[in-house]
């Protein structure tokens, strides 16, 4: 993927004196009363700020927070609590600037927040009008929040149309890095994790990489999908029986290939969907009628954790059982477990997936984990992203 690097720009003396404008993704959880509970994507965001302010930069940060309504702004919008957290961490003090899209003050060495972007009118829709206003308070503007990256919204997307120079942070850039690396150019084997509790969530990413990975390893309400369309009976668990075509159209697309789609030999049941419910491993052959389905079996985790071990590149979305529970976490532990012991180049997103990363401490030995959610989930579908379109063809010239 070739875009213009922002990293590359400062490294070449370009950015002094300049006017650089980042969207950055500072959208982060709250309380009611206002207070921020989680401040990882500030700190993400921090690098690529320190930069412009390091190569002389005069230096705009804006991001969404929320879901505001454009032309409505309310006190709950205000990036003030991000402005206050982010100061505290780069010790400095960092004034929020509101109505800015006419006009901002600040001078090389300085850093301003520029107030909620989602509540300019005409961001959501990209509006030319606002998007040539924004290019024009710059000399630059870096994309670096690749959560966002899958939206053609003003503030992402206008903007790198009509800004003089229009480039990808270091965040995005690594997102696009990874993104090239597994799917682009992948390793042999290639073995993608697709789990969530419903096929049709997730129906064009299976499709799209049935078509490109040698092994497509399913769980959750999806993979009891799948043990339908093989011919097993999965009881009163979760399942989408009217996709069995779609799921069976899976299975042959891969089978066509000389790939497969591993079908759980043993699985995990309960009678009732509760942390407390006692757990019965049984032949996925044996499942009665009363029973739910609620994790893939040990047989089963370890011969995907000895496929996982022998993989060139991994791309994991979702766990694989309701590892929130003790009783019925063993599948995701050990899939999680043979990630960190490969030696492939993994790729993992997805808010449960994160979670489930965290939970068994295995960050450091996941090659990327990306914090997109959307935009992640489109690239897995085929899709081009529209921050990676525009910035492509603005470094074509």
């Amino acid at each position: 993927m070739t875009v213009i690097r922002f990293s590359e720009l400062c490294a070449q003396g370009k950015v002094a004196g300049k006017r650089v404008f980042i969207r950055a993704d500072l959208n982060v959880p709250q309380d009611d009363a206002g207070h921020i509970t989680e401040d990882t994507r500030i700190r993400a965001s921090i690098p690529c700020i320190e930069m412009a302010l390091q190569a002389g930069a005069a230096v705009m940060v804006t991001s969404h927070l929320g879901r505001p309504t454009e032309g409505d702004f309310q006190p709950a919008d205000s990036l003030a609590p991000v402005a206050a957290r982010m100061g505290e961490l780069m010790g400095r003090t960092i004034p929020v600037v509101a109505n800015w899209v006419d006009g901002v003050t600040v001078a090389p060495g300085q850093l301003v927040l520029l107030e909620n972007c989602r509540v300019n009118k005409g961001e959501k829709k990209s509006n030319e009008e606002l998007s040539k206003k924004m290019a024009a308070l710059c000399d630059i503007f870096v994309h670096d929040a690749f959560g966002t990256a899958h939206r053609a919204e003003a503030s992402t997307y206008g903007i790198a149309q009509f800004a003089p120079v229009a480039c990808a942070g270091p965040l995005l850039a690594a997102e696009m890095d990874a993104i090239s690396k597994a799917l682009r150019a992948p390793k042999r084997p290639l073995v993608a994790i697709v789990a969530g509790s419903k096929v049709s969530t997730k129906l064009t990413i299976l499709k799209s990489l049935a078509a490109n990975v040698d092994q497509l390893i399913v769980g959750g309400g999806i993979a009891n999908t799948f043990m339908l369309a093989a011919g097993l009976k999965i009881g009163k668990s979760l399942a989408e029986p009217d996709l069995l075509a779609e799921a069976t159209a899976v299975i042959e697309a891969m089978k066509a290939r000389g790939a497969a789609v591993p079908i759980p030999t043993d699985v995990v049941t309960a009678k009732t969907f509760a942390a407390d419910a006692p757990a019965t491993i049984k032949a996925a052959a044996d499942v009665a009628d009363d029973d739910l389905i609620l994790d893939i079996g040990p047989q089963t985790a370890q011969a995907l954790a000895d496929q996982l071990k022998k993989a060139g590149t991994i791309v994991w979305n979702g766990p694989v059982g309701v590892f929130e529970f003790a009783a019925f976490e063993n599948g995701t532990q050990v899939i999680a477990q043979a990630i960190a012991e490969s030696s492939a180049f993994s790729i993992a997103g997805g808010g449960d997936t994160l979670a489930a990363i965290a939970k068994y401490g295995i960050e450091k030995q996941v090659g990327y984990i990306s914090t997109g959610g959307g935009a992640f989930l489109e690239v897995l579908e085929g899709k081009t992203l529209p921050a990676f379109e525009v910035l492509e063809r603005r470094a074509a010239g």
